[in-house]
């Protein structure tokens, strides 16, 4: 009767095993989290360990070898790596660290709704009182939260070599700017690709597939757009508004932060409209 008595005061529980599980469980936020938590931790080590040791080659970097970047580099951040932020700004935010930033989006989201559709989970989960809307949304804190904790383990790795890095030029203000839009950047290739599995039932696969080519697509041409006089073409592609306005040394562009947080609000926006009224049965 105590169990019982228990479970209905604090609701049903998610699809789930027993014990720790059981207890994230109580929120589809929480069992998300919980459920995803070894990949996260994966990503986020991952993408601040890479970070940092790239940051740590800055004082071995000579000027011959910045000389010695090839042209067609310029466009992704290569243009001034004699000083500290214009090597990070090419040599770590300009190309590692965004990359990953954008497979993080694309490999997550593409699991939020996808994965859960194509195994059948998604029906034993939207059996119980929970609604398409409120399951997305939750999803999509959760990946949003993963990508806060990436750009927080990228800051941290960074502050912690600043200094033997010969990086302290770059205040921490600047560091924390890029790192807010690191995060802004992992999630609206997050929201693309989980708007992508909630509105067409695609498999996991696919979406990734879909998310992860328009990622790259989208760095390309933000890269090699000044190589064929098309600089214009540059802001169409979410990368501009992540390092156009170079937060490490200007700090924080909030209108470049509004854009990224559009563009993830609109494609949420469609994804979850689309999922609430299509037929999801396989």
């Amino acid at each position: 009767m105590t169990a019982v008595r228990n479970t209905a005061v604090s609701g049903p529980a998610l699809p789930g095993t027993s014990g720790l599980s059981r207890t994230f469980g109580r929120s589809i936020y929480t069992k998300t989290l919980f459920d995803n938590r070894r990949v996260l931790a994966v990503w986020a080590l991952a993408t601040g360990l890479l970070a940092a040791m790239y940051a740590g080659f800055y004082p071995q970097l000579t000027a011959d070898a910045a000389d010695s970047v090839p042209e067609a580099m310029r466009g992704f951040g290569f243009d001034d790596l004699t000083s500290a932020a214009g090597y990070l700004q090419g040599a770590v935010f300009g190309l590692l660290v965004p990359l990953l930033a954008t497979f993080y989006g694309a490999a997550t989201g593409a699991r939020m709704i996808s994965a859960d559709e194509e195994s059948g989970y998604l029906d034993l989960l939207l059996a119980h009182p929970i609604s398409r809307t409120r399951l997305l949304l939750h999803r999509i804190a959760a990946l949003a939260t993963g990508a806060v904790l990436i750009a927080a383990v990228v800051l941290g790795a960074l502050l912690t070599v600043r200094t033997s890095a010969e990086l302290d030029s770059i205040s921490a203000a600047g560091f924390t700017a890029q790192a807010v839009s690191l995060a802004l950047l992992a999630l609206a290739f997050g929201a693309l690709a989980t708007g992508i599995g909630a509105a067409t039932g695609k498999g996991r696969a696919t979406v990734f597939g879909i998310t992860a080519g328009t990622g790259v697509l989208t760095y390309s041409l933000h890269g090699f757009a000044p190589q064929i006089g098309a600089d214009w073409l540059r802001h169409l592609t979410p990368f501009h508004y992540y390092i156009g306005g170079e937060p490490l040394k200007n700090g924080l562009q909030l209108a470049d932060a509004g854009v990224l947080s559009a563009i993830s609000a609109m494609l949420i926006g469609l994804g979850t409209w689309r999922f609430s009224h299509r037929d999801i049965g396989r």
